[in-house]
Order: structure tokens, then C-alpha cells, then sequence
């Protein structure tokens, strides 16, 4: 379990490859070591102006502004005194941002506003990081506890603030991060830069995938929960009069009762459907992307401090505890086809209540209708969505399951994207 919780931070917080910068160019380092926020935007901006010549500037300024979009999102979740749940049912609200004691009002149209810049800032995240030559020499070390993300909105990056205690404090489930958090040094080489690049499509899909639908009544119904004093419309009714500090979903009443509500209010109406589109393809360049990683993992002849090592890079990681062997990227390579084969209509999705048709998630995305997730479940509302052809079974997913041994599966995607 602590494995997981660990691999859980790691992927979340989704640590930053880096590169080694040639003369025309600043320091990369710099970049990521440096303690204030207008130190670390000076030296973004000279490493982007360098990069359309230079494939390590080009490196560095995609992974800079991967780092300032968790930047956006967590600055934004900061002005509004959000509460984080610490719950892995709401993955993108995990970041443990500070307490806020003073928040200023949110509304809808604001929250979505930070879901938009957080996407559109990872987009040219992965627009720069694509633009790297497939053949660039790239390679940096880097010790995480240098590296940060202002979390308040302070203009500064505390030592708190850093990656690694970042990582302690959502490895513990919540909580202060730890002044003694431990330091991870890798050394981030190219096949890295496909790993965050893929990572960023992740986030994308997700993000798209809410900014597609309406989804003001979850807002007002119980986002309280997230942000207990930001005047959204029941917090006088429903935020208990302590404040409701604390707690994650599974250990306070009030919010498993509003998690209950937010569960019942996703029926969503479609309302920018080339969003939900959009999703799919991103969904999609992140599978490329991880057979490319791996793809340049596989070619590596070092064992340098490796972020995500490869079958003939021998070593546990000292991120997961794991070492990964030639079982394990023949089962994740296959679980990318599978994965693929779903996205693009080839295989069908099983539900549990039909057994002679399954469900086309091409369509489910390309061809969206208003989306609900408790009939999803039930049943009524995939039926637009159901055909009759191959079936994903559960044996051909357990067979990939079985090959990433104890760990699980779900331990070595987090890791592997």
C-alpha cells in the first residue's frame, strides 16, 4: 500500500524531466531551481525565446510550462480556499494546497476558467515538448527537492512547496508536507520527455472532458465540499459551522453526503461536443507516446539515475521500489493495443447487465450525448452506444493483469502512462 500511495504522488504531481542547455540558451537548471516565481518565469521566457534552435532549451521550457500549468490549477484552487479531500475518486483535486484564510468568492464561470487555462497551458506544454528531436541528447540530474510549484500564490517557492514533500504529503493521504521529505535525484534523458508529454495529453482528456458538458448543478450542489467558504450557493446551508476543515470523502460525514450529491448531479448536457471529442484524441497521442517512450527506453545503454528504467537497467527504483523487467513492458505494450483497440471501435467495452453487445467508446466520445454517470452505470444511458461485435472480456484483461505480478497493474500505469 505504500508503494502505491507513493507511485500515486509520483504520478499526480507528475515530476518534470530536464535537460542540459547548450550555450545559446539559459541554464535549464535555473529554471527549476530557481525560489521565486518571477526568477523562474525570467528564465521560462529566455529558454523559450531559445528554443526553435536549440532541442535542450526546446526540452526545458516544455517541461517549465507543464510545471507552471499544475502552477495554474494550484493558485487558482488557492485563491478559493480549497479543502483538499485527499480522495483518489477525485484525482485532478489531490494537490495538497495550502489553507487559505481569507478566499475570495468562486463562481462556475470562474472555476471553469481555471480548468481552461490549466488545459490551454498544457497544451503548449506538449506542443514544445513534441517540437524536441526524436534523436536529441538530452540529459540532465536533478534533485526533486529543488524543484517546486508555488502552491499559494505567494511569488516565492518554499522549501514545502518543493516536488518531494509534495510527494510526502500526498504519500501520507494528507497533512503538512514534511520539512524532512525525502530527496529523489534522477537524471531525465529523452524518453522522459515522451513520458511528460503523454502525461499532458492525460490531463488534457480530462480536462476537455469536463469543460464538453454543463456542469453548473454538480457545481452548485456540492462543490462546497471542495470549497467550504468561497459563498457557493449552499455553503450556508450545508458547511457545518465549524468549517468543515479537514477530513477526506470516506471519514466526514458532511462530505461523503455531499460526494453523494456531486455523484447524483453528473447529468451533464453537452455543450462544446469538440471537446469531448478532443478527449479521445488525446487519449489517444498519449498511447502513441508511451509505446514512443518505450520505444527510446529500450534503446538506452546507461543506467544513469533512470526515472523510469527499462528491463536491461537493473536496480529497484527508488521512486516505486520496483524494478521492471521484460514481463512487465510486454503486458503494458499490450495494454496500450487494448486501450487503443477500445478508443478506436475495434473493441467493445462490456457492460454487466448485457451480454450480447458492448459499448463503442469512439462513439461514446465522437458522437457525445448529455451525460449521466449513475445511468451509465445502470445501464439506459449507454444504449445509444451499444453494438453487437469483439468484447472485451474480463480473461484478456486479468491475463494482463496476472504478468505485472503483486505490485498490480494499476501500481506500474501509474508510473508507466
Amino acid at each position: 500500500m505504500k508503494r502505491f500511495s507513493r507511485l500515486m504522488a509520483g504520478a499526480i504531481v507528475l515530476l518534470l524531466p530536464l535537460s542540459s542547455a547548450g550555450a545559446a540558451a539559459p541554464e535549464p537548471a535555473a529554471l527549476f531551481e530557481a525560489k521565486t516565481v518571477a526568477k523562474r518565469d525570467s528564465t521560462l521566457a529566455a529558454l523559450e525565446a531559445a528554443a526553435p534552435g536549440d532541442p535542450a532549451a526546446t526540452y526545458a521550457a516544455g517541461a517549465g510550462e507543464f510545471f507552471t500549468a499544475l502552477e495554474i490549477l494550484a493558485g487558482g484552487l488557492h485563491r478559493h480556499g480549497f479543502d483538499s479531500p485527499q480522495s483518489f475518486m477525485l484525482p485532478l483535486m489531490r494537490l495538497p494546497v495550502p489553507d487559505n484564510a481569507n478566499p475570495e468568492p468562486l463562481t462556475y464561470d470562474q472555476f471553469r476558467a481555471i480548468l481552461v487555462a490549466f488545459r490551454d497551458r498544457l497544451e503548449k506544454s506538449a506542443a514544445t515538448l513534441g517540437s524536441v528531436p526524436a534523436d536529441a541528447d538530452i540529459g540532465m540530474v536533478i534533485d526533486l527537492i529543488r524543484l517546486g510549484i508555488d502552491l499559494n500564490e505567494d511569488g516565492t517557492i518554499a522549501p514545502d512547496e518543493s516536488a518531494a514533500a509534495i510527494m510526502a504529503s500526498l504519500s501520507r493521504g494528507g497533512g503538512a508536507p514534511d520539512a524532512a521529505a525525502p530527496a529523489f535525484t534522477f537524471r531525465f534523458d529523452r524518453a522522459d520527455g515522451y513520458w511528460l508529454q503523454g502525461y499532458a495529453e492525460f490531463l488534457m482528456a480530462q480536462a476537455d472532458f469536463w469543460l464538453a458538458h454543463d456542469f453548473r448543478n454538480t457545481f452548485d450542489g456540492s462543490f462546497h465540499m471542495l470549497f467550504p467558504h468561497a459563498k457557493l450557493p449552499l455553503q450556508d446551508t450545508l458547511v457545518p459551522l465549524d468549517g468543515g476543515k479537514g477530513g477526506g470523502i470516506l471519514t466526514s460525514e458532511w462530505r461523503l453526503a455531499d460526494f453523494i450529491s456531486l455523484v447524483h448531479l453528473i447529468n451533464w448536457q453537452v455543450v462544446e461536443p469538440e471537446r469531448r471529442q478532443a478527449a479521445r484524441r488525446h487519449l489517444m497521442e498519449m498511447i502513441r507516446l508511451s509505446r514512443e517512450d518505450w520505444k527510446a527506453i529500450r534503446a538506452e545503454t546507461d543506467n544513469d539515475r533512470e526515472w523510469l528504467p527499462g528491463p536491461q537497467q537493473k536496480g529497484a527504483s527508488p521512486l516505486t521500489g520496483l524494478e521492471v523487467g521484460e514481463q512487465q513492458v510486454q503486458a503494458w505494450l499490450a495494454a496500450l493495443a487494448m486501450a487503443e483497440d477500445l478508443l478506436e471501435g475495434r473493441t467493445l467495452l462490456p457492460h454487466f447487465r448485457i451480454a450480447d453487445k458492448g459499448i463503442n467508446m469512439k462513439r461514446f466520445f465522437d458522437e457525445p450525448k448529455p451525460f449521466d454517470l449513475v445511468l451509465s452505470i445502470t445501464g439506459p444511458a449507454i444504449a445509444p452506444y451499444l453494438e453487437r461485435g469483439k468484447i472485451l472480456t474480463s480473461e484478456e484483461f486479468n491475463q494482463i493483469q496476472r504478468q505485472f505480478g503483486g505490485a498490480g497493474f494499476l501500481t506500474f500505469a501509474l508510473w508507466f502512462n
